[in-house]
């Protein structure tokens, strides 16, 4: 059990043109985490290119971030108690800009993802503290819309990174990616600190578990290696895929028994016991997972072997956030009236649909055939995080929240990363063995493929342009096919979650949908 925190000053609300202020100066904050989660996805192949490595090895531009987040959030509360929200929120906003100018600065692969993981790990306070801080800027009674204006900001930024990411790599340079943080971060630094320095929570000195910590970084830390490295590595074949699995295997084993028994842990495990923590957290994790994996694998597909610049990736992903900045505030009103588990069956039944329409695309789809589904996804997005948060967060008591939000944020980050590598290795596996397929069925005996060589032949090709560009063809579908795959199987593994949903018991009491929404995201 996490030790309670010292008696808090209740400050008053801020009124008019300051609570306007401070919910802008919270809100970029917010927008500038969430931001660079997306605003990277569209660029990859371009950061790949520019710094030599494979479009696979830049995926941990992703991971690095998400993994070292994922780590830094559970020690909010921690922090919190040591050093007070505000001063903690603004540390994690000045180091954030500063990591994200080392990460613009990158000369290689290496030293970027070292960069990006520093500055996944200075953000971890940042989205919790800025809900924490934003919640006490309104009435209690105007909890619900202080949580609307924020989760709309969280859904704009998914929106606006694809089309940033993609026109700054088109048109300037990729490291711009990384520097646009820094005016929105003085922006919001500067306004936060004029309103809230004197609304810092009160401190003491906690003890930190650091046990606990050096297993947890160990298990996810190991875990993310060895899928990130598995498919270069040929997996299990590899006694470093091997090493890294027993590391991530007996440090798990520990970092159980050890948070278990602590006085002080840096997780609170004790949380498991309530079913619909447990219920919400991974139903919310394992629905993360398949949902990012699948934004990586979009935009590489399209510029990989569709011809679309990064720009264009970019306006296939951002409409995402449209219908979701409609219906969010929609549903954090009404969440408290509606059986959440509903919400979240009908978010879950909109992916699946979503991803079964992508999973008949072809290579002759166009650009409004990919891009409906992405419009649609909106909807989904919308009724995914408020009604699991309510649901994770339920009957939980005030003094509880912050732990059980630090760590199914937790599972949810670490969720995230791991989709991205899954997601990858899976697509790359899966258009190996289409390849080989259709390289089974290109000969003189079949009538189509006689029909394309003796077109290319007689296009004045020789022997080798023309199975070069037989190659480039049966890359192109196998890649396709690929990707249908992985749309198909996401689908049907988001139906096989709605069961999770109802597993829950129903909402009697507990948190409120303000305390509930204060763990969102």
């Amino acid at each position: 059990m996490a030790t309670a925190a010292p008696a808090q000053v209740a400050h008053a609300p801020l009124e008019g043109a300051a609570r306007v202020w401070g919910t802008i100066a919270l809100s970029a904050a917010t927008f500038m985490n969430v931001l660079d989660t997306s605003i990277a996805n569209v660029s990859l192949p371009a950061i790949s290119g520019d710094l030599g490595v494979s479009s696979t090895q830049g995926t941990w531009v992703i991971t690095s971030f998400a993994v070292a987040n994922a780590i830094a959030v559970p020690l909010t509360g921690f922090m919190t108690q040591r050093f007070g929200q505000v001063r903690l929120f603004m540390a994690s906003v000045i180091l954030f800009m500063i990591t994200s100018f080392m990460c613009g600065i990158a000369p290689n692969m290496t030293t970027l993802i070292l960069f990006r993981a520093m500055q996944g790990f200075v953000a971890g306070p940042m989205i919790p503290l800025s809900q924490t801080l934003l919640l006490s800027s309104y009435p209690r009674a105007k909890a619900g819309l202080a949580m609307a204006m924020w989760s709309m900001t969280t859904l704009v930024a998914p929106v606006m990174g694809p089309l940033l990411g993609g026109w700054i790599t088109d048109n300037i340079s990729w490291p711009w990616i990384f520097y646009i943080n820094i005016p929105v971060g003085v922006v919001a630094a500067a306004i936060t600190w004029t309103l809230y320095r004197k609304r810092d929570s009160a401190t003491h000195k906690v003890p930190i578990d650091g046990i606990g910590l050096a297993l947890l970084v160990l298990w996810v830390g190991s875990l993310q290696l060895m899928l990130d490295k598995g498919k270069e590595l040929d997996w299990f074949h590899s006694a470093v895929i091997v090493t890294l699995a027993v590391v991530a295997v007996v440090a798990f084993a520990f970092f159980l028994v050890w948070e278990l028994t602590d006085k002080h842990p840096v997780v609170d495990l004790s949380l498991f016991a309530r079913r619909n923590f447990w219920s919400g957290a991974f139903a919310t994790a394992v629905a993360y997972g398949l949902f990012f994996g699948n934004v990586v694998i979009l935009p590489l597909w399209l510029q990989q072997y569709m011809g679309y610049t990064a720009t264009q990736a970019g306006m296939i992903m951002a409409p995402v956030g449209l219908l979701a900045i409609f219906f969010s505030p929609v549903v954090g009103l009404t969440v408290a009236k509606v059986d959440p588990r509903r919400y979240a069956t009908f978010s879950f039944l909109v992916f699946a649909l979503v991803l079964w329409m992508r999973s008949h695309f072809n290579t002759q789809a166009d650009f409004w055939t990919i891009m409906i589904p992405t419009i649609v996804q909106g909807v989904a997005m919308a009724f995914f995080f408020i009604p699991l948060v309510t649901i994770t967060l339920s009957g939980l008591t005030p003094d509880r929240i912050p732990a059980a939000s630090g760590l199914s944020n937790f599972l949810r980050i670490t969720a995230g990363a791991m989709g991205t590598s899954i997601a990858t290795t899976f697509w790359e596996n899966r258009a190996a063995l289409h390849h080989a397929q259709l390289v089974e069925s290109v000969n003189t005996g079949n009538a189509a493929a006689g029909s394309v060589i003796s077109g290319l032949g007689s296009s004045g090709f020789g022997m080798d342009q023309v199975l070069g560009q037989i190659n480039r063809i049966v890359d192109q579908q196998a890649s396709m096919l690929a990707a249908n795959d992985l749309f198909f199987g996401s689908a049907v593994l988001f139906i096989l979650l709605i069961p999770l949903v109802w597993l829950a018991r129903p909402q009697r009491s507990g948190a409120g949908a303000g305390d509930a929404a204060a763990g969102a995201h």
